[in-house]
C-alpha cells in the first residue's frame, strides 16, 4: 500500500476518510479516544502543506440527515485537540461541502457532515454507491484512507472512492494492520484471546479461526453463559443463544483435540434484574439460581483469568466480561484490565466496547501494547477475511 510519504499532497486537497464514530450524550462527547487517534494523520497531512477534507460516519441514520447524528460536535471538538479552526460543512457532498472544500487554504482543515446521511454511503447497489463517490471526489484530489473501524464495510467512501483518486493509506491504518498481522502471522506464545461482550454468535467465525491460531480462550460476558449450557451447566436467566449450543459443543471437542485450552467462568455475579441496583452476590456456575442472571465475571474467576494470562507472550482481547456500565457488574472486566495493564506480554485491546471500557474505568491507554479503535474490522481480520477498504488501498 502506499503511505502518505508517497504522495505530494502540498497545495492539494486531501480527502481523509477518518473513524470518527464517537458515543454522544445529549450532543456532548463522552469518549473523544478515536477523534485523538485521527490526529496523527491529519497532522501530518497539515505541516506538508495539505488542504484537508475530512469525512465519517457516526451512527446508523437511515441514509437521510438526523440532527442526534450531526458530526458539529465532532467538528468542535477535532478543532480544540488540532489547536486550529475546523471548517464545518452543513452536508456531505452538496453546496455547502463545494464551499468549503474550495476555501481552504494551506494546512486548513475541515470536517463534512455525516456520510450516513446519504443513501450512497450504505448502498447495496454499485451504482448508487457509485454516483455518490463520485460527487465526494470532486470535492478532493487525493484521498487517504484512515478509518480502520469502518475498513470492513464495503460503503462509498471505503471502497469506491479511492478507486476514483490517487491514494494512500493513512498512518493508523497503517499500524493497526501492522498490529493484526502480527497477531495472525506470527504472534509470539503463548498466545491467549479473551471474548467477552453480550452474544457467542457475533463471534462465531472468530472463534472458528481462532482454535487454528489461539493457544488459550478466555470466555466471558453474555457469550459465556452459552459456553457453559453446552458444558451442561443451568444458567438461570442469563443471556442464552440456545441456537448456538451445538456450535459451540462442537468448538468445545475441537479444541480439546487440537490443544487448545478454553477457559470458563467458574464464578458469576448473578442478579435479580438487569438494573445496577438490583440484588446481587457471586454464586459458582454450577448454582446460579433459576430466576437469578448473571451479569459479570465472579471474583474466582478474575483470579482464574488474570493466572492464564500470567505466562502470556501475547493477548487478544475484545468484548467486556460484565456489564461494565453498571458498577456493581464492572469488576470482572477492570481485574482483566488490571491484569492486562502490568503484564509483560504484547496486549492488543481489540476496539469497540473493550476500548471505551478501558477509557470509561480509568486506565492510561499507554499501559496496554495498543488500543484498536476497530472492534468490528479487528474481529474480521482475525476470522482471515479480506476487508474491503484494504482491498481498495491495495490496488
Amino acid at each position: 500500500m502506499r503511505t502518505i510519504e508517497d504522495l505530494d499532497v502540498s497545495g492539494q486537497r486531501v480527502f481523509v476518510r477518518a473513524d470518527l464514530n464517537v458515543p454522544l450524550d445529549g450532543g456532548r462527547i463522552t469518549d473523544d479516544g478515536r477523534i485523538r487517534a485521527s490526529l496523527p494523520t491529519i497532522d501530518k497531512l497539515r505541516e506538508r502543506g495539505a488542504r484537508v477534507i475530512v469525512a465519517a460516519h457516526l451512527g446508523r441514520p437511515k441514509g437521510e440527515p438526523a440532527p442526534k447524528f450531526s458530526l458539529r460536535p465532532v467538528a468542535a471538538r477535532l478543532g480544540e485537540l488540532l489547536g486550529t479552526d475546523v471548517a464545518f460543512a452543513a452536508d456531505t457532498a452538496g453546496e455547502s461541502a463545494r464551499a468549503v472544500s474550495g476555501g481552504l487554504a494551506d494546512g486548513d482543515v475541515a470536517l463534512v457532515e455525516n456520510l450516513r446521511f446519504e443513501p450512497g454511503e450504505t448502498s447495496k447497489d454499485d451504482a448508487e454507491r457509485d454516483e455518490f463517490a463520485g460527487r465526494l471526489a470532486a470535492l478532493a484530489d487525493l484521498y487517504v484512507g484512515d478509518g480502520f473501524g469502518a475498513l470492513h464495510r464495503k460503503h462509498a467512501s471505503v471502497y469506491d472512492l479511492p478507486r476514483r483518486l490517487p491514494h494512500a493509506v493513512g498512518d493508523l491504518v497503517l499500524a493497526e494492520v501492522e498490529v493484526l498481522r502480527r497477531l495472525t502471522a506470527r504472534p509470539e506464545r503463548p498466545y491467549a484471546v479473551v471474548l467477552g461482550g453480550a452474544k457467542v454468535s457475533d463471534k462465531l467465525a472468530v472463534i472458528d479461526n481462532l482454535i487454528g491460531t489461539a493457544d488459550r480462550l478466555l470466555i466471558g460476558g453474555g457469550m459465556a453463559y452459552t459456553f457453559l449450557k453446552a458444558k451442561g451447566y443451568e444458567v438461570g436467566a442469563s443471556l442464552l443463544e440456545a441456537d448456538q449450543i451445538g456450535t459451540v459443543k462442537g468448538y468445545l471437542d475441537r479444541a480439546e483435540k487440537e490443544g487448545v485450552e478454553i477457559v470458563l467462568p467458574v464464578d458469576v455475579v448473578a442478579a435479580d434484574g438487569f438494573s445496577a441496583d438490583a440484588p446481587h452476590e457471586p454464586t459458582t456456575v454450577d448454582s446460579i439460581p433459576a430466576e437469578r442472571m448473571g451479569l459479570d465475571v465472579g471474583p474466582e474467576t478474575r483470579k482464574l483469568f488474570a493466572a492464564k494470562l500470567a505466562d502470556t507472550a501475547t493477548v487478544f482481547w475484545n468484548g467486556p466480561m460484565g456489564v461494565f456500565e453498571m458498577e456493581p457488574f464492572s469488576h470482572g472486566t477492570r481485574a482483566l484490565a488490571q491484569a492486562l495493564s502490568e503484564s509483560a506480554a504484547f496486549t492488543v485491546v481489540g476496539g469497540g466496547d473493550s476500548a471505551a471500557a478501558v477509557r470509561a474505568l480509568g486506565f492510561e491507554e499507554e499501559r496496554f501494547g495498543h488500543i484498536s479503535t476497530g472492534g468490528g474490522a479487528s474481529l474480521e481480520y482475525l476470522e482471515g477475511k479480506t476487508l474491503p477498504g484494504i482491498e481498495a488501498l491495495e490496488a
